[in-house]
């Protein structure tokens, strides 16, 4: 499911368009928008995989200098957002161990 992340403050793109709200679409759940791109570096937030991977991801769709551009919290709450989409949708299933004495 897609996900709205919200600003507490508008932002200017770069097509001039203010926007106070960005949606990280389903694209992000196809394997294809992580293409040239490490899982690991998009897993821990490396700037330069996310300046590469939102312009893919997100409605209206943000430039790479967009989002190079982009005050640091809103960023972040992006970041956030994307890392929500690689979270596991169920908890990994329990195996019971036998103890061994």
């Amino acid at each position: 499911m897609a996900e709205v992340i919200q600003f507490d403050a508008p932002i200017k793109l770069e097509s001039g368009q203010e926007v106070t709200e960005i949606t990280i679409t389903d694209t992000m759940k196809q394997v294809g928008a992580l293409r040239g791109l490490k899982l690991y570096d998009v897993m821990t937030s490396d700037v330069d995989s996310l300046i590469k991977l939102l312009p893919r991801v997100t409605s209206p769709r943000l430039t790479e200098r967009d989002v190079s551009q982009l005050p640091i919290p809103t960023f972040n709450a992006l970041a956030t957002g994307i890392a929500n989409f690689l979270v596991p949708s169920s908890p990994p299933e329990m195996t019971d161990i036998a103890d061994e004495s």
